[in-house]
């Protein structure tokens, strides 16, 4: 397939969107749960969870438009600034996958998709307890795109970690934690570690062939 603009923007719609949405390859799969001032909860599966800095650590995610009639995520951040970002794990990919539903505003994804949520150290937000990999957020700024999206950066307050899953480096090993992945808007992958290397420096590079 050699597809130039025009051509791309000719295809059929469907078509287009599950073959650009899945360009960019394998992305983290997460769940970010929120609770909103009057104690209503959400849980909302998005695939586009970055890193930003270590120190301070700070991570961002890409909300979409949010439309006359926003729904639960966005709006609970902007009451409460807290929200958490919780790995999806092998053991619950339909449940979370279906979190993408659109239901009324105040329904609980937590409770429809049979998802166990729990508190952690009086942090305001929900996290999903099943998650091998639990992060507490506050917002820090949220950044509109050319696009009408919204990059939602926030600041790492909380860790929820299993032990035996970071080596001696501080490095999280994804395929022991059973995180999943996801390509496009509903094909999700098991992650498999392939190989660590050192830092680069250059005196170290390899000789080629």
């Amino acid at each position: 397939m050699h597809l130039q603009k025009d051509e791309i923007e000719k295809l059929e719609r469907t078509y287009k969107l599950n073959l650009i949405n899945s360009l960019s390859g394998v992305k983290p799969a997460n769940l970010i749960g929120t609770k909103s001032k009057d104690g209503k909860d959400n849980v909302a599966i998005f695939s586009s969870v970055v890193h930003l800095g270590s120190s301070p650590a700070q991570l961002a995610f890409i909300m979409r438009p949010q439309s006359e009639i926003p729904r639960d995520t966005y709006p609970n951040i902007l009451e409460t600034e807290f929200y958490t970002i919780n790995h999806v794990s092998e053991s619950f990919i339909e449940k979370a996958h279906f979190t993408s539903a659109k239901l009324e505003r105040g329904e609980s994804e937590f409770d429809r998709m049979k998802l166990e949520k729990e508190f952690i150290a009086g942090f305001h937000a929900p996290f999903v307890k099943d998650s091998p990999v639990k992060i507490g957020m506050k917002h820090l700024e949220s950044i509109p795109l050319p696009n009408g999206c919204l990059f939602v950066i926030g600041s790492v307050e909380m860790l929820v970690l299993p032990d035996e899953a970071i080596n001696d480096l501080g490095q999280l090993d994804l395929q022991h934690s059973s995180s999943i992945g996801i390509s496009g808007l509903n094909t999700y992958y098991g992650l498999t570690r392939l190989a660590s290397f050192p830092y680069v420096r250059e005196e170290e590079i390899p000789d080629f062939e």
